[in-house]
């Protein structure tokens, strides 16, 4: 039972980090005006993309502040999310973390 639910949580993990990768893809388009947001269908995946990430960037944001114009929030978002798999993954196959 345990062990189907970190599969579950593991894959939530995965997928969670594809959704900041193409978050940060994203926003780096739109800032280099790759991307126009007055097109609505972009815009609508930018916005969703915003407010399924930000919650978690302003929890970092308010330990780890930006660095000049350098948000740091999405790597440590994805590095905490790798940590989280490999503790899972390890956790499942009775491994030691350390």
């Amino acid at each position: 039972m345990i062990g189907a639910l970190l599969s579950v949580i593991y894959l939530l993990l995965d997928l969670y980090a594809w959704i900041i990768i193409i978050a940060v893809v994203m926003t780096w388009l739109v800032n280099f005006d790759v991307i126009n947001l007055h097109n609505q269908f972009a815009r609508s995946i930018y916005y969703t993309l915003y407010a399924l990430t930000e919650p978690v960037f302003r929890q970092i944001r308010r330990v780890v502040p930006a660095i000049g114009n350098l948000d740091l929030s999405p790597l440590i978002a994805y590095f905490l999310i790798v940590f989280l798999k490999i503790w899972i993954s390890r956790t499942l196959s009775g491994q030691p973390l350390f």
